[in-house]
């Protein structure tokens, strides 16, 4: 099954950006470090679906370099897929071109892997699915 995980939004400042949200009455719940993405996140829900404000904690951060070219805004679109493990290895065998060849782990312990814009009608297409648990 396939529902909106999430709009990615690149800020500079999540304290800053967040503010506007916290106006309309929504709220941060869950604020949190990714190292290997070189970013922080603070995610908002927003009904069924949430939007994750990312802020880069290093220059050479893939969020700094997007900021840099563009300044704030949409960052990505995420999916949620049932089983991104079969997703992800059904897309490469059509030829869809992805920005990685392994799935990652993200904020909440979320797997993720990103379809290249080339590939997603020139957006960045995320594709995630909940964490695992331990066995």
């Amino acid at each position: 099954m396939f529902k909106l995980d999430h709009l990615g939004i690149a800020v500079k400042n999540i304290e800053e950006t967040r503010k506007l949200y916290e106006k309309l009455g929504m709220h941060v719940i869950a604020e949190e470090e990714v190292a290997g993405e070189k970013v922080r996140t603070a995610m908002i829900p927003v009904g069924e679906t949430r939007i994750e404000l990312i802020e880069p904690t290093a220059d050479d951060s893939p969020i700094s370099k997007f900021l840099a070219r563009r300044g704030n805004g949409l960052h990505h679109i995420a999916v949620h897929v049932d089983d991104l493990s079969t997703t992800f290895e059904d897309l490469k065998k059509k030829g869809v071109r992805m920005l990685s060849d392994e799935i990652k782990i993200g904020a909440g312990g979320h797997l993720y892997i990103f379809v290249h814009p080339e590939s997603a009608g020139g957006v960045l297409l995320e594709l995630c699915q909940d964490p695992v648990s331990a066995v």
